[in-house]
């Protein structure tokens, strides 16, 4: 009897492994893929017209919170025209996954479905779960932690019915005043973007999910918004070489399945005057494809944008993007317009049929990879339960915990005596906030205060006399932005009340905003200890807690040059 239980339990113990074995097994990825001959796209390719296989190119815009009409108008577009895929946007996740059952009921070949989600489903839809930002994750020593959310953020996309991230951003954001990459980069720092963004695209892909680097060659040095004009990249070809490219190189290396064309005009590359990089061969398939042996989805940026459209309107910048060796066109401004005239173009001979068949196959072949030979309808049924499960909120809380930074202060300058009188003030808010509550548990001999963004100088020293009472302050610095911009929407009163707040003895400060913000923080530094905590999310604040109380470790460094003082890549020890 004994012997059988003991076999018994040694046969279990191999099914576990078995099992588990399948769970985590990974699939060829979509680079691989493409090394062998796929029979379903054949098929599917044969059955097609030219017009339906250039539509296959075409990524036309949804959203689930911009009423019915709209959601028809894009249902009649989708079945006029059998466009290859949808790019959403804003919505809520129930409302999305039934809009997308419906939509692919209209189509004779499966939508690929995309999404922006650099920070997960949260950047896009209500209720889910958002992750920290870029730049947050830029300060995590542990890249275990960001392939994990990678993982996450694969499977709450492939259950939203989502097939391919329009992410990582693998910019280097060597710019603080960059306008729109900023604290969507991992930082300054090259190796520590390609670290990251190769971390987080790993977790991605090795869950199922399509991923997309951006925005090749690199947007992180511009101070112009491409969505309003086009940016100029001045660098020399060796620089470009050097650092721009040196993300997305590693990246390819790493195989990642796409890569997304920023619109610059970068001379070094293309001198053709006002071309932006989107709409240039000799960047895209000159530099890209040909250099950097890049095989996998080469995607547009948003055609619609003032950058690309500025210069190239009524369509011609979608012809160019085509012939420039781009795989999917994203947003076109009218795509049945651009169809006809890529029609047109396929019959001027503008392109060599092999690359215009091998385009045509790329994405069928993106959309086998993805599972879409085999299509069913999304279930919506306990989305929202599923979407917020308690192991992806644990992993925001431990990524929370390994982003925050101290850099200034030893451990007696920032663990204050919890018996002595205590203010703890939050400025830029209007109630109370995690930080206070939670530091309130620790300090029982405290007063909470609020600072507005712009509250009056008579306030804010009537405010810095009353502190004269207090044996120690700690202070939190709040964005409550939803995009945390480079400098604080702050008054030059409240700025100067901080200044003078972090001059008094016993005084610590938590700064959940951009990092860059303290550069515009005069005074900040003179204060006791302080804490860069990039972002002003629940977690955060409670990590910030943990480190002041010494539940926590901070291992946090710092991911872009502030000013002089505060450099990148430092980290005070306690």
């Amino acid at each position: 009897m004994l012997l059988l239980k003991t076999r018994f339990k040694y046969a279990l113990v191999i099914i576990l492994n078995l099992t588990l074995s399948n769970v985590f097994a990974q699939k060829e990825d979509f680079i691989q893929s493409l090394n062998h001959q796929n029979h379903w796209v054949d098929s599917v390719f044969r059955k097609m017209n030219k017009k339906k296989r250039i539509a296959q190119l075409f990524f036309i815009r949804a959203n689930t919170d911009k009423g019915q009409a709209y959601e028809d108008s894009v249902a009649n577009v989708i079945k006029d025209e059998q466009v290859g895929g949808l790019v959403f946007f804003q919505g809520g996740p129930v409302r999305q996954v039934q809009l997308i059952n419906k939509y692919q009921k209209l189509v004779n070949i499966p939508l690929l479905i995309a999404m922006d989600g650099e920070w997960g489903a949260g950047m896009r839809l209500d209720s889910t779960i958002s992750y920290p930002f870029q730049m947050t994750l830029g300060a995590v020593q542990d890249n275990t932690l960001i392939y994990k959310m990678g993982q996450q953020v694969a499977y709450d996309f492939k259950r939203l019915g989502i097939h391919m991230n329009l992410g990582p951003d693998m910019d280097i954001n060597n710019n603080p005043n960059n306008p729109v990459i900023n604290y969507r980069s991992f930082g300054d720092n090259k190796y520590n973007v390609a670290a990251k963004g190769i971390a987080y695209m790993k977790g991605m892909q090795d869950g199922g999910l399509l991923t997309t680097a951006k925005h090749f060659p690199g947007h992180g040095d511009t101070n112009v918004d491409s969505h309003l004009d086009l940016p100029l990249l001045p660098f020399t070809r060796k620089r470009l070489d050097s650092l721009e490219e040196y993300p997305f190189r590693e990246a390819i290396k790493a195989g990642i399945s796409g890569v997304m064309i920023a619109h610059m005009d970068i001379p070094a590359l293309d001198s053709t005057r006002h071309v932006p990089s989107t709409l240039s061969r000799p960047i895209i398939t000159g530099v890209l494809k040909d250099s950097l042996g890049f095989k996998g989805l080469v995607v547009s940026d948003a055609m619609e944008m003032k950058g690309v459209v500025k210069y190239f309107p009524n369509g011609e910048a979608d012809v160019k993007a085509f012939l420039a060796g781009n795989d999917i066109i994203e947003l076109s401004e009218n795509s049945a317009r651009a169809i006809k005239l890529i029609r047109k173009a396929i019959r001027k001979k503008q392109i060599t049929t092999e690359e215009f068949e091998g385009r045509i196959k790329k994405v069928l072949a993106a959309k086998y990879w993805a599972g879409l030979n085999h299509y069913h309808e999304i279930s919506a049924s306990d989305l929202t339960e599923d979407l917020n499960r308690a192991p992806a909120k644990q992993l925001v809380q431990q990524l929370s915990d390994a982003a925050v930074t101290v850099i200034k202060g030893d451990a007696g300058a920032l663990h204050l005596n919890p018996l002595l009188k205590t203010a703890i003030i939050s400025i830029g808010v209007t109630r109370e906030t995690v930080f206070q509550t939670e530091l309130f548990k620790w300090y029982p001999n405290s007063t909470s205060f609020l600072v507005g963004k712009t509250a009056p100088e008579a306030e804010l020293n009537a405010l810095l006399q009353t502190l004269k009472q207090y044996d120690q302050v700690y202070i939190s610095i709040n964005d409550t932005r939803l995009r945390p911009a480079s400098k604080l929407d702050y008054s030059n009163d409240v700025k100067n009340f901080i200044s003078e707040a972090a001059a008094r003895n016993n005084t610590v400060i938590s700064v959940f905003a951009n990092a860059y913000t303290i550069a515009n923080l005069p005074g900040v530094e003179k204060a006791g200890a302080l804490l860069a905590c990039y972002q002003m999310t629940d977690e955060l604040q409670r990590s910030a807690v943990k480190v002041i109380t010494r539940q926590l470790n901070p291992t946090g460094r710092l991911p872009v040059t502030v000013n002089k003082i505060f450099t990148t890549g430092l980290r005070v020890g306690l």
